[in-house]
Parts: C-alpha cells; structure tokens; sequence
C-alpha cells in the first residue's frame, strides 16, 4: 500500500510557506501612512529600510511603470542593491510592485511581488503587506525579518511626525 502524502506537503501548502503576509497597525492616519512610502520628504527621514541600514542610493519613479533602484548599507558596510517596477499606485489604499535583490555583479536575481494595502481604522491605518514568489522558506523567512524591522523604523519615525509635525516640512 502508498504511503499517504501529508498535507504539509501538498503544493498549495508549499505555495503558502513561500508567501509572506504581515499586519501591522500603526497610529496614523491612512494618507500619513501611505504618504510616508510615497513621498520623498518623508522617505528620506525614515528611509524604508531595516533598524541599523542606511539608503546611500534611491531612485524612484513611483507611478505605474515607474521603477525604483535602491542601495542599502548595512551595519557591516556591506551595500545590497534592490531593484523593481511599479505595477498599481491607488493613493491612499495600495501599492504594487516587484521586488528584486540584485546579486554583486548588480543584476537581477529571483524576483517577488509586494502588495501593500492601507486600510483606515478609526484614526489609525492597518497596513498589510504581502509577498510572494519566493524560492525558499528561507528567503521568505529572511524578509519577513527585514519587513518586521522595517515597520518598526516606520512606526518610530510616524511617532515623531505625531508629536512635531513641522518635522516633515517640505525641503525647498
């Protein structure tokens, strides 16, 4: 008799352990919340990056179509260049698009797809972030790492524009 396969190896079960999905509820208003990964004068102060990396390089055309070309430092010094196309820009409710590591020759390994949605909820916004199209439970794992500190740097930066909000005064 064939051994029975177990549902933790059904495809559609793999297909779930490579897609990442995070909540996180950040007390803002949806527009603030969406502004802030969409609009330079905020970006450059919270820089869309993990805890401890800095954006030494960032070009974005945030449009549908537009791309975006990123260099993240990290604490080491060591850069990791990302890459990717905008596919949906919904102001203040989602935003769409590919998201690519570049290896050391600067190009182009596996590529994933980011939705994010901003959903208003009495005063505050819940984001929700998905990716997919991972090759590994690994990679899923490392991102989710990534992601997780990436919105802890958000909350802290939307704190301060809470509490000063000439902070976020355009550059002229």
């Amino acid at each position: 008799m064939a051994a029975k396969k177990s549902s933790a190896d059904a495809p559609s079960t793999r297909a779930q352990k490579r897609e990442l999905v995070m909540t996180r509820t950040f007390d803002a208003p949806r527009t603030l919340v969406y502004e802030a990964w969409t609009e330079r004068q905020h970006l450059e102060r919270w820089q869309g990056a993990p805890q401890g990396f800095t954006v030494t390089t960032e070009q974005a055309d945030i449009r549908p179509g537009g791309a975006f070309r990123i260099c993240m430092r990290s604490p080491e010094g060591v850069d990791h260049w990302l890459q990717g196309v905008y596919r949906e820009v919904v102001a203040p409710e989602r935003l769409v698009f590919t998201h690519t590591w570049l290896d050391a020759e600067r190009k182009p390994t596996t590529e994933t797809l980011v939705t994010i949605t901003f959903a208003e909820r009495g005063g505050k916004t819940d984001l929700t972030l998905s990716q997919s199209g991972f090759k590994s439970e690994e990679s899923r794992a490392g991102h989710e790492g990534g992601w997780a500190s990436t919105f802890d740097r958000l909350d802290e930066y939307l704190d301060g524009v809470r509490s000063n909000p000439f902070r976020v005064a355009r550059k002229s």
